[in-house]
């Protein structure tokens, strides 16, 4: 009988080790040469990356110059996440960001670290601020450094970005919205709205950019690429302030609407309407059979599916409806559908004006509604519920790992995301981070997260405001 040929008895040993879960493979690894050669594969690794985050881009082992093994990517990602997770002291560093001295109205991330692609070897954040202080501010968050600071202007309103093309997008109070070069802080071009309010909503189509403003006289005025030139003004809420507006993932859809009016619905309008208005033809819109529009979503995993809170019909509770839009084209005209497809009353507190509401996956609804956190299936089951803060949760971020809830007590909340036998897709509460000395602050005001970092804003009882942000390292 012959002898076993080598490469039959690792590629055995590989088909068993595939069965492993990583801490059994790290132990077999030392029982010999050859259990050795065996756990290095990197089939193994990749395909144990694949199973716990789905999608792995070959990039995230590093460029031409650098090359990392699946091994050590996957061990390092988890290291990562353990961190995260646990939130100990030492597992992240913490970065007080001071300059600003006035309100910061908003945060953005320039450049941040992916969960589609998360760079885990070098890559640096950058976080873009806007203060009532006139100016913009643009920070790396791992080194606490200040890297641009704009010259000032009128007190600053909001903020956006697009990482794809490095552009920050910025309004003040005279209206006039500005767009910096991500870089350098460089000016890149600017357009005057004459709206002390505007809300904003940045967007791509194919290659083209667009930007729809959404204005304090209830107006949509849409501009389009790196000289903000206009394509459209429309009008959605007569004189109350558009402060709903969002996008569908398939871009063809925006909503648009106010809470300040308990009586006016918001509206569905065709992008191309606003992008790409026909001559003589009015904007392809549809009002939303529902009233007094209080915080709106697109499902990210849907192309065109959208959840309203709004006030019930039938009592002084709020009601969280879905809908698919949709349209029809026939030889003649072209019809928005908007379809209903679940429709629920929420337990939350029905004289909370300030209710935020994000979405996860296709199947998890998350609302914050003064101290309570809530997360809802789309059929309006309660998967879970938190009131862990002792004041108003202020601003939230969501993404594919966790939640995060800032909150006027001074604390935020880190929750990671997990799935129940169950319940199915649910969310498990771990800790606390602290924003510092409450006689010297009031609380958090914004947050914002990428993959291994929390940024967040602290409003100064002096008036001047702080950014602490968390980095967390693999």
């Amino acid at each position: 009988m012959e002898p076993p040929r080598p490469h039959l008895i690792g590629d055995c040993l590989i088909h068993i080790f595939s069965f492993l879960t990583e801490d059994d493979l790290i132990s077999a690894s030392s029982v010999c040469k050859d259990w050795h050669e065996a756990v290095e594969t990197p089939w193994l690794w990749r395909r144990l990356s694949l199973q716990r985050w789905s999608f792995c881009n070959l990039a995230v082992l590093g460029g031409e110059h650098v090359n990392h093994s699946w091994k050590r990517y996957f061990l390092r990602r988890s290291h990562l996440e353990m961190k995260m997770t646990k939130g100990q002291t030492g597992g992240y560093a913490c970065k007080s960001l001071r300059g600003h001295t006035g309100r910061v109205v908003g945060l953005v991330y320039l450049r941040g670290n992916s969960p589609q692609h998360p760079d885990l070897w070098s890559r640096d954040a950058t976080v873009c601020s806007a203060s009532s202080d006139g100016t913009v501010r643009a920070w790396n968050i791992q080194k606490g450094e200040l890297l641009w600071c704009s010259p000032v202007q009128s007190p600053l309103t909001g903020i956006i970005s697009d990482e794809q093309r490095g552009v920050v997008i910025t309004a003040d109070s005279t209206g006039l919205i500005r767009t910096w070069q991500g870089q350098t802080g460089q000016e890149v071009a600017s357009f005057s709205t004459a709206s002390p309010h505007c809300t904003l909503l940045q967007y791509n189509i194919n290659n083209d950019w667009f930007l729809t403003v959404g204005t304090s006289q209830g107006s949509l005025c849409t501009l389009a690429d790196s000289t903000l030139t206009k394509k459209s003004n429309i009008m959605v809420c007569d004189t109350f302030k558009v402060n709903i507006l969002l996008v569908s993932p398939d871009k063809k859809w925006i909503t648009a609407g106010t809470k300040d009016n308990n009586d006016l619905s918001p509206k569905v309008i065709y992008t191309e309407s606003l992008t790409y208005p026909p001559e003589d033809e009015d904007p392809l819109c549809q009002f939303l059979p529902v009233a007094g529009g209080q915080a709106a979503v697109f499902i990210p995993t849907q192309p065109a599916r959208l959840a309203i809170i709004h006030h019930s019909e039938h009592s002084n509770n709020k009601a969280l409806t879905v809908f698919d839009v949709s349209i029809k084209k026939t030889k003649y005209k072209s019809e928005i559908q908007v379809q209903p497809v679940e429709s629920f009353p929420l337990t939350v507190n029905t004289w909370s004006s300030h209710i935020l509401l994000e979405a996860k996956g296709s199947n998890c609804l998350v609302v914050a509604a003064d101290q309570e956190l809530l997360v809802y299936s789309l059929k309006g089951a309660l998967l879970a519920s938190f009131k862990e803060h002792t004041m108003s949760i202020s601003s939230l971020c969501v993404d594919t790992f966790r939640v995060v809830t800032a909150s006027q007590d001074l604390s935020l909340r880190v929750l990671t995301w997990k799935n129940d036998r169950d319940r199915g897709l649910t969310l498990e509460s771990r800790y606390h981070l602290l924003g510092g000395s409450h006689t010297m602050s009031r609380g958090f005001t914004h947050v914002a997260c990428d993959y291994s970092s929390i940024v967040a804003s602290v409003e100064g009882k002096d008036g001047k405001d702080v950014l602490k942000a968390y980095s967390f390292t693999s």
